[in-house]
């Protein structure tokens, strides 16, 4: 993957949910949720602070996992895999 977030977005690689409920029965496909826990795969430089005239690094840095809103940032598809594009803003937390 080729790709450099802009600002201070993220790129983001969503860990898949469990195929299966706590009871044993198999989820197909169009109940599952949607993922919220992810890789980040790429960061931004940050956020331009004109007032100021300086940049705000993000505080993650590539292979953080993290969770994000259901239905925050862009879905893109990326030599056939899925990512989302997300801003900082939109992580929830951080997963030690």
């Amino acid at each position: 993957m080729n790709i450099r977030p802009l600002k201070d977005r993220i790129v983001v690689k969503p860990l898949e949910g469990d195929d299966t409920t706590a009871g044993g029965i198999i989820l197909p496909d169009t109940a599952k949720e949607k993922p919220i826990r992810g890789e980040v795969m790429a960061v931004g430089p940050g956020k331009f602070i004109e007032s100021k005239g300086d940049r705000v690094p993000p505080s993650l840095i590539a292979g953080d996992r993290v969770i994000f809103g259901k239905y925050a940032g862009t879905e893109v598809r990326i030599d056939g895999e899925e990512y989302k594009i997300l801003e900082v803003k939109d992580v929830l937390a951080k997963i030690d």
